[in-house]
């Protein structure tokens, strides 16, 4: 029977007086792709941060395959993939050189390395690009040879932060499909942070809805809807945002997405944690008896 490879108890991170992340709890199983979902400013990033050891919280605490991250961070690192958002690559060198220099920082060497080199950017779909300097790539391939980076140590669980940021539509797909089959093929656990919300719907098992630091919904994306009632989900946002909005208005079983007040939210029938007190409240109606956003 699965285990599970994370398990966060009420992570706080401070920055001062600005609260980032407010007493976020969950766990993630093995073989399990668990998504992160929120507006930029959410706190994604920051929880992540604080799970691969980039910095301490505040407040809380998690381990990774039963490994304290604070006191046995050296051990965790071993078993982790990071893929931050912001680029990790070296735009001088190739990208057989980058990801070898990533390789090499965990003890990989000789024959060995090169092959796990070559695998993963195989993985990626660049190893025919692979002998040519990262400034020459478009934003997706970088993007690409940024998970191929995060892969070459083998991890039990690979954090992707918004890897689809920026990102032409063919290395999207590949991103994807590399996400489907590294947890199909693989069995590898995996937390994807993202602000869209068809991404989550397509890739994760389960999904954490985060808003101004707080875990406000979790669960299967059909929990979720049948949790939330009458076909209708209501979140607080920090604020409104039209691409949010008209990506979920394009998906197939959604009749309406809509920004409304608060007088004109539907009582019962909005997130755990009180849509109302959010600046903007993104209210969503799905079509009777449409299955599609819930598989």
């Amino acid at each position: 029977m699965p285990g599970t490879i994370l398990q966060a108890n009420n992570l706080v991170k401070k920055y001062g007086d600005l609260i980032a992340v407010n007493d976020v709890s969950f766990a993630i199983e093995e073989g399990e792709v668990f998504g992160l979902l929120g507006p930029n400013g959410a706190g994604k990033s920051t929880t992540i941060a604080m799970l691969s050891g980039l910095f301490p919280p505040t407040g809380g605490s998690a381990t990774i395959g039963g490994l304290d991250v604070v006191r046995e961070l050296g051990k965790v690192k071993q078993i982790i993939g990071v893929v931050p958002q912001d680029l990790a690559l070296y735009p001088t060198l190739n990208a057989r050189e980058n990801v070898g220099f990533f390789g090499e920082l965990y003890g990989l060497r000789g024959k060995a390395l090169h092959a796990r080199v070559d695998e993963v950017l195989g993985y990626v779909g660049m190893l025919e690009r692979a002998k040519d300097q990262v400034k020459t790539y478009s934003g997706g391939m970088k993007r690409r040879v940024n998970l191929a980076a995060g892969l070459v140590n083998h991890p039990r669980l690979l954090f992707l932060d918004e890897p689809t940021v920026g990102v032409d539509p063919q290395s999207r797909n590949h991103i994807f499909e590399s996400v489907e089959r590294l947890n199909r093929e693989q069995g590898m656990s995996i937390l994807y942070t993202t602000h869209y919300m068809e991404e989550a719907e397509r890739l994760c098992h389960r999904i954490g809805i985060i808003d101004r630091g707080k875990l406000i919904a979790l669960g299967t994306p059909r929990q979720l809807i049948e949790s939330l009632g009458g076909g209708i989900i209501q979140l607080g946002l920090a604020a409104p945002d039209e691409t949010v909005r008209a990506a979920v208005e394009a998906l197939p079983a959604v009749r309406s997405a809509s920004y409304v007040t608060a007088e004109d939210a539907t009582p019962g029938e909005q997130d755990p944690s009180p849509a109302t007190d959010g600046k903007a409240i993104l209210k969503i109606e799905a079509n009777q008896g449409n299955d599609a956003l819930l598989q």
